[in-house]
């Protein structure tokens, strides 16, 4: 249900308190004014600058009131039907008489056609409200929208716009996740920094929306540079994923396939994990959200939460996108250590999860199963939960491939066979580290690196199947137990 349409209802019903979360309030104004005027409804606002003023087209004088107690005041003495927006009264949440009385008015105006609407930032409301308010989510603008904020810039008059219909379509699909005012500012930029909006601006957009993501405070937004190929073994995952790689087309819903929801990816240190959420985003051309969820945590009551809410928001708005949790088990392992706040973020993010109705695929990657929550882990939240296993023989021979590949070198000129021989438990992490330690005895002998430079260069190291190995048995005996899928296929 549309925001206006739950607004044409709320209003019908004669809600008398609302409370629209959002940043965007010129935007927000747009929509209430316009179900006030489908309805024939008179909409004032109020905020404490300019005090009321008319939204929809009323004539009659205005009292001017800038105390937020005067205008609750005069709100009720008024002899008409309307609307009150009230902006940035959330400002007065800690004012004890100004609480009360917009509680009191709340609960007389149930008798009349009259409700109040407050405009604010942030989803957090005194316990006093809980009875009396309801909360509306004001999501991003769509598609459709930013299309629209885009047809007006290009009908201004100078501006020369040489777009395609597939770039212009790639243009707004860009911009996805920015609000209204975001993709304005960023498509201006665009027009005015070489006089012209073509597909080329598509990559500045993409640029300026990076920025915009980091500001969230818990979203990273990641360039998909890696491919199947980058990543070494792991057959049965890639083959999985290649099932899944048209799964975000209209096609697939046409056909009756749900988008898929995600897979968790556990395994031992170093197998790969965040590697193969690139690859994914890679393989799918999706863009990839990596949710920082630590830095979720703020100092103020609720602050968390609410962080917690505008990134998964948008995540949602950017999709179809791929989110990241890296080491979930770090982030999400809760206690009873800050008054339930990581427990609260933990809920509002299984339940966004589970609920989510956007095509975000979410890769959830750890290291340690025993410090994560079992209802993580069950089936609804995830497609798949794949096991990342010590790599087996065939697969050591051709990361060592991927990462000679990756630093210039053929892999014919190397005895793969024998590396992967002499690197039995070892991880792809330690066999990248193998290789550079032998490129760095070739360099400083001034000549190329070879077959026994890296072989000795293995057996200086202790991989993790011999530091760690009750840990690792541990791992490994959690898949034996069939509690996962392993990425691999069988082997020695």
């Amino acid at each position: 249900m549309s925001f206006e349409q739950q607004l044409n209802i709320y209003l019908r019903a004669r809600f008398t308190l609302m409370v629209v979360v959002t940043p965007e309030e010129e935007r927000a104004l747009q929509n209430v004014r316009a179900v006030c005027d489908r309805a024939k409804r008179p909409c004032l606002t109020w905020d404490a600058a300019d005090s009321f003023q008319w939204l929809t087209g009323g004539s009659e004088s205005l009292p001017t009131v800038k105390d937020p107690l005067a205008a609750l005041d005069q709100i009720e003495k008024m002899d008409v039907d309307a609307l009150f927006v009230l902006k940035d009264f959330h400002e007065c949440w800690g004012v004890t008489q100004v609480k009360r009385k917009l509680r009191s008015l709340a609960q007389r105006l149930k008798m009349t056609r009259k409700s109040i609407l407050v405009t604010s930032p942030s989803s957090k409301l005194p316990p006093e409200f809980k009875d009396e308010a309801v909360i509306i989510d004001f999501a991003p603008p769509t598609a459709a929208e930013l299309e629209a904020v885009l047809n007006t810039l290009s009908r201004a008059p100078g501006v020369k716009v040489n777009l395609t219909k597939l770039g212009r379509e790639k243009l707004v699909q860009a911009a996805r996740g920015l609000t209204a005012a975001q993709a304005q500012r960023v498509f201006s930029r665009a027009i005015v920094a070489d006089g012209v909006l073509d597909d080329r601006d598509i990559t500045m957009v993409t640029e300026e929306k990076k920025q915009i993501i980091r500001e969230s405070e818990a979203l990273e937004y990641y360039e998909h540079t890696e491919s199947p190929s980058d990543v070494g073994g792991l057959d049965v995952l890639k083959e999985w994923l290649r099932l899944r790689e048209r799964a975000f087309t209209q096609e697939a819903r046409d056909y009756g396939l749900p988008a898929p929801k995600g897979v968790a990816l556990i395994g031992i240190p170093g197998t790969g994990k965040s590697l193969t959420a690139k690859m994914i985003a890679g393989l799918w051309r999706l863009p990839l959200l990596r949710f920082d969820v630590g830095s979720l945590f703020g100092s103020l009551v609720g602050e968390s939460e609410e962080r917690a809410r505008r990134a998964l928001q948008v995540a949602g708005a950017v999709a179809p996108c791929v989110l990241w949790l890296d080491e979930m088990e770090k982030s999400l392992a809760h206690g009873g250590q800050d008054a339930g706040t990581s427990t609260r973020v933990f809920g509002a993010i299984l339940t966004w999860m589970q609920e989510k109705k956007a095509p975000c695929f979410v890769v959830a990657t750890a290291n340690d199963i025993s410090s994560l929550p079992p209802e993580l882990l069950r089936k609804g939240r995830f497609d798949e939960i794949f096991f990342l296993d010590l790599p087996t023989v065939a697969e050591r021979a051709e990361i060592f491939g991927v990462h000679l590949r990756k630093r210039k070198r053929l892999a014919q000129d190397f005895d793969l066979g024998r590396l992967a021989a002499e690197s039995q438990g070892y991880v792809g992490s330690e066999i990248e580290q193998a290789i550079i330690d032998a490129m760095y005895v070739g360099f400083n002998g001034s000549r190329e690196f070879n077959t026994e430079d890296v072989s000795a260069a293995l057996k200086r190291q202790v991989p993790l199947s011999v530091s760690q190995r009750e840990t690792i048995d541990a791992l490994r005996d959690w898949l034996h137990e069939g509690r996962a899928q392993s990425a691999s296929s069988p082997g020695t």
